[in-house]
C-alpha cells in the first residue's frame, strides 16, 4: 500500500454515526449461512492495515483463519464458544514479541520506501524509537498488545459502518492458539479474537438495551 493520504471528506451524519454504534454489539450467535461478501471482506482487511499504532511501527499481524478444521480446534481452545465456527469470518490479533531494533530498521526502510526519501535521511527518527523501545524493554510485549487494541477497535467500528455484526473475545487460551496457529515460532502470540458476520434471528442478546454509564459519569470537560 503506497497510496498517498487525502483530505478526509463527510461521509455520514452524526445521526447515522450513532445508529451504527447503537446497533453493534457483542453478537453471541451467528447464522452461519450469512456469509460477507467479498467486497465488504476486502475493505475490512484494508481497514486493519491503515490502523494507527505508536511511531507507526504496527507491531502486530492479523490471522484470517479460513479453514473450518483450524476453526474447530481453536474453538476447543475457546472454551467451546461456538462464534469462532458459525461467524462468516474470524481474526486473531497477534502481537509481535519482543519488538526491537529489527522491528524500527524494517520500519525505517519501509518509510524511506513509501516517502521517496534515504534512510540516512530518518536517522533521527530510527534514534527516538529505538530509545523509546528501550525504555519499554521490561514491559515491550505489554506495550505492544496496548497497540493491538487500537486495531480492534478500527476493525470493530468499521464493521459496524458496514452493516456487520462482530465479536470480541478474550476468553481463550493463548498458548493453545499460538501453538494450532505456529505463531510462536513466528514470533507473534495472540492477544484477542473477533468473530465477524450477521447475527442470528433468535440471538437473545440482539435486543438487549445497551448497558453504558451516562455521559457525563465518563467524561469529563477541563
Amino acid at each position: 500500500m503506497n497510496q498517498p493520504t487525502v483530505p478526509l471528506s463527510r461521509v455520514l451524519e452524526p445521526a447515522t454515526l450513532l445508529q451504527q454504534l447503537r446497533g453493534r454489539y457483542a453478537t453471541k450467535k451467528f447464522d452461519p449461512s450469512k456469509k460477507i461478501s467479498p467486497q465488504d471482506w476486502s475493505a475490512l482487511e484494508e481497514a486493519l492495515v491503515l490502523s494507527p499504532s505508536s511511531f507507526g511501527l504496527q507491531p502486530w499481524k492479523f490471522i484470517a483463519v479460513n479453514t473450518p478444521a483450524i476453526r474447530e480446534k481453536l474453538m476447543a481452545a475457546s472454551w467451546g464458544q461456538r462464534q469462532l465456527v458459525d461467524a462468516s469470518h474470524l481474526v486473531i490479533f497477534a502481537l509481535k514479541k519482543n519488538l526491537g531494533e529489527a522491528d524500527v530498521k524494517h520500519l525505517i526502510e519501509r518509510t524511506a520506501e513509501a516517502h521517496g526519501v534515504s534512510v540516512e535521511s530518518l536517522e533521527q527518527y530510527r534514534q527516538t524509537m529505538v530509545g523509546s523501545l528501550a525504555g519499554k524493554k521490561a514491559g515491550i510485549d505489554d506495550w505492544s498488545a496496548r497497540q493491538v487494541y487500537i486495531a480492534l477497535g478500527v476493525f470493530l467500528s468499521s464493521a459496524a459502518m458496514l452493516g456487520i455484526d462482530a465479536c470480541p473475545m478474550e476468553g481463550f487460551d493463548p498458548a493453545q492458539h499460538d501453538q494450532i496457529l505456529g505463531l510462536g515460532a513466528k514470533g507473534y502470540s495472540a492477544v484477542v479474537m473477533a468473530a465477524v458476520g450477521y447475527r442470528a434471528t433468535d440471538d437473545k442478546y440482539a435486543m438487549a438495551p445497551k448497558v453504558r454509564y451516562q455521559a457525563e459519569e465518563v467524561i469529563e470537560h477541563v
